[in-house]
């Protein structure tokens, strides 16, 4: 089961300041490249639901967290640990590079 949460305006500041490590996916409908990276990006929120919180970012809906947190190029996601940023991908990845990435920072 997967625990990929709907961010929004609203939450999206209390779920990235949380203690622990925090996995975001910034995307919009109309990009092919995020649509591809979908599935992938929930697999890994199932695989490692235990490890980190997820959560994923219409930035057409929410258009002022993306300006908020310099997001120019999509999909991309960002890691962030007890509030902070610390890693991302920019663009498709396989799941074992996202499995990378959120290990190194666990």
């Amino acid at each position: 089961m997967s625990t990929l949460l709907e961010l929004t305006e609203e939450n999206f500041d209390s779920v990235i300041s949380a203690k622990g490590v925090s996995v975001i996916r910034f995307w919009a409908p109309w990009c092919e490249p995020c649509r591809m990276v979908a599935p992938t990006f929930k697999q890994l929120s199932i695989d490692m639901q235990n490890k980190a919180t997820f959560g994923e970012i219409d930035i057409e809906r929410f258009n002022t967290i993306a300006m908020k947190y310099g997001i120019r190029g999509i999909p991309t996601t960002y890691i962030y640990k007890d509030g902070k940023p610390v890693d991302s991908i920019v663009g498709v990845a396989s799941l074992s590079q996202f499995k990378n990435m959120v290990a190194r920072n666990l």
